[in-house]
C-alpha cells in the first residue's frame, strides 16, 4: 500500500472512530470555564521543564524544537478513548510500562501528584 493511500485509509479510520464513539458524560462533569482552567494548568505542567517536560521527548502542537524519542502527542482522545489508560501511562502503572522506555514514571516516582497528572491528561485530551 502506497504512503498516500495508507494516509487516506488511516485518516478515514480516525474520522470513523471519532464519529462512532459514544459521547460519555462524566458524573464529575465540570463547567466549561473550569475545564478551560484545568486545560491551561495542564498545559503549563506539560510544558514546564521542571515538571512534565513533555516537549523534551514528544512533538506537540505549538511546540518548537520538540524531541523525537517518544510518539507525537496528537489525537490523544482517539488514541486513548479510555481516559484512565492515559492517566495510568503517565502515572507509571506497571502494566503500561514499555521495556527500555525513557519515559519517567511520573506518579510512581513522586514527580507529579495525581491531580497534576489529571490536569495534564485534561490538556492532552485537547490535542
Amino acid at each position: 500500500m502506497g504512503h498516500s493511500k495508507l494516509k487516506r485509509v488511516l485518516g478515514t479510520l480516525a474520522v470513523s472512530a471519532m464519529l462512532a464513539s459514544p459521547m460519555a458524560v462524566s458524573a464529575n462533569e465540570v463547567s466549561e470555564e473550569e475545564m478551560k482552567q484545568r486545560v491551561a494548568q495542564g498545559k503549563e505542567l506539560a510544558w514546564n521543564r521542571a515538571q512534565g517536560n513533555c516537549l523534551a521527548c514528544h512533538m506537540m502542537p505549538e511546540g518548537t524544537s520538540p524531541g523525537n524519542i517518544g510518539p507525537a502527542l496528537i489525537a490523544m482522545q482517539l488514541r486513548y478513548p479510555d481516559r484512565q489508560k492515559l492517566f495510568d501511562k503517565l502515572w507509571g502503572v506497571k502494566e503500561t510500562e514499555v521495556k527500555y522506555s525513557m519515559m519517567p514514571l511520573f506518579g510512581r516516582h513522586g514527580i507529579l501528584s495525581d491531580e497534576e497528572i489529571n490536569l495534564i491528561v485534561d490538556y492532552l485530551y485537547t490535542l
